[in-house]
Order: C-alpha cells, then structure tokens, then sequence
C-alpha cells in the first residue's frame, strides 16, 4: 500500500468539524471516493471527462484531454503557449468562441460530471498552484440539475490575480446570479514561499452551511437556509448532489494577462478526497 494510500485508510474515520477543536456535536466521516493518482498515464477514465474547446469565461486557452496526466503520484495539469485552430472559426460571429482563427494556449479541464457526485460531506484536495500572471486554476463543484447559475456552483479554491478565492454563487429573482464571495489575499498568509508549497482546501458542507477552509483556515461560511433561500425565488441548489471540476484556465475575465508569462506552468494535484 502506498503512503498517500494509507494516509487515506488512517483518515477514513474523521471528525467533521469547523475548526480544528473537537466538540460533543461532531460527525464521524467515512472516505467514499478519492482518486490518489497513483497510477502513471492519463486520468482514470472511470473518475473523470474533460471539458474541450472554448468552454466559459472568456478564457484564452483551449481545453484539451492531452494537457493531463498522472506522474509520480500527482495529477499534472498543464498550461502551455501552444497555436490550436478553432475548429468553429466563423469571422462573421459576435460569439468570442467562435470569432477567434486559433487559440493562443492549451490546458485541460476534469470532471467527475455523469459519473460521480455527492450531496454534502467534506471534499478535500491538496495541491500546488502556479500564481504567475495569467493563471486561473480551481477546484469546484457545480449541481447535477439546472442550468448555470440556477444548478449552483462551489468555488472551493479559485486563485486569480493574487487572490485565492471561496464563493457560491446562485440564481437569485429574476435569475440574476447571487455570489457569496470572499477574497483572501496571498500576501495575509505572511510567506514568501507559499506558492511553492502544497496546500489543503476543503469543503464542509450539510444541509445548513457550507464552510470553505485552506490548510484549516476558514475563508468563507455561507449559511443554506438564510443566505440562499431568503434570497432565491428557486429550490436551493446547494442541497442537491454536486460533480467535480478541477481545471488550469488562462487569462479571461478574471485571470490577468499572460502575455509576459513564460510557459509551461503546472497545477499539480497529490489526492482528492470525498468523505461522508
């Protein structure tokens, strides 16, 4: 058994709390899916499809299954200054996907979506994230049913332009999409050093909040019955199973400008877990 493995095996049983006291009130956990990696070659096809093409945000890459793969116990996910032609060119078209002759950059997009999802527990992850100028990586979930926003998305790490990030976002009245957003600068954690480091997101959610945390710190609580319900004219999208997505996006709406970025960059993921 390997290390990582046995880590997991010695974790199943955990206490489901919000910080890192102990209390009457805490659940126990059992781990119910992960993926650790460990195998070298593409991603396991029974976790995971891919995102292709010009998929959301503006984005400049092009999402592609070929940009990763699993080496030495990590999921390398890989951002490159690459020239695809767009298979869907069409200069006459207003839509940004459609308007561009070729993408400037390539990288891949996972997800767990029509093969697993799970309605509430804790989902964790440990990675490493490349903060250069341009990068966007995340690892998020959004709702089986409805359409964005109205299915619900989870961001439980985002990182753009200096800033980790921990939201949920829903569809209000009118379907105006609804964020609870909270921003944390890299430059409060006190380490010069930090991006250089693997780190640990998590995700504790039932049917009353959702608390978003990195290495133990709490970033985000977002109350299910207060936040959501008294400001949505819909059925509360966070009390429905969710997939994974865990995705290295460019540049965009949100992620800075990567011109003056040299590439490859890596998002590397060690294990990703799911208790309940």
């Amino acid at each position: 058994m390997t290390s990582k493995l046995l880590t997991a095996f010695l974790l199943t049983f955990l206490c489901y709390s919000c910080s890192t006291t102990t209390n009457k009130n805490e659940k126990l956990l059992t781990l119910v899916w992960q993926d650790e990696f460990d195998t070298d070659g593409k991603p396991n096809p029974e976790n995971w499809t891919y995102e292709q093409g010009f998929v959301r945000n503006e984005e400049h890459q092009w999402y592609q299954p070929d940009n990763a793969i699993c080496k030495d116990g990590f999921l390398i996910i890989q951002a490159k200054r690459e020239k695809k032609p767009n298979p869907n060119y069409n200069p006459e078209s207003k839509s940004w996907r459609e308007n561009r002759a070729f993408s400037e950059y390539t990288s891949s997009s996972l997800l767990t979506k029509g093969l697993h999802s799970w309605k509430y527990g804790r989902f964790e992850i440990r990675a490493k994230i490349d903060v250069s100028s341009g990068m966007w990586p995340a690892f998020w979930t959004l709702g089986d049913n409805g359409y964005w926003p109205a299915c619900g998305e989870i961001d439980i790490m985002e990182y753009y332009r200096g800033m980790i990030l921990a939201n949920a976002a829903w569809a209000g009245p009118e379907h105006k999409t609804m964020w609870d957003a909270v921003e944390k600068n890299l430059e409060t954690f006190n380490d010069t050093n930090w991006a250089d480091k693997f780190h640990i997101w998590r995700m504790d959610w039932d049917e009353k909040e959702i608390k978003l945390f990195v290495d133990d710190i709490l970033i985000n609580s977002v109350n299910l019955s207060e936040t959501i319900n008294q400001r949505s004219d819909i059925e509360n999208p966070m009390k429905q199973p969710h997939y994974i997505i865990v995705n290295l996006a460019i540049g965009g709406i949100n992620g800075g400008d990567p011109s003056e970025t040299s590439f490859p960059k890596e998002y590397i993921i060690d294990y990703l877990r799911v208790y309940q």
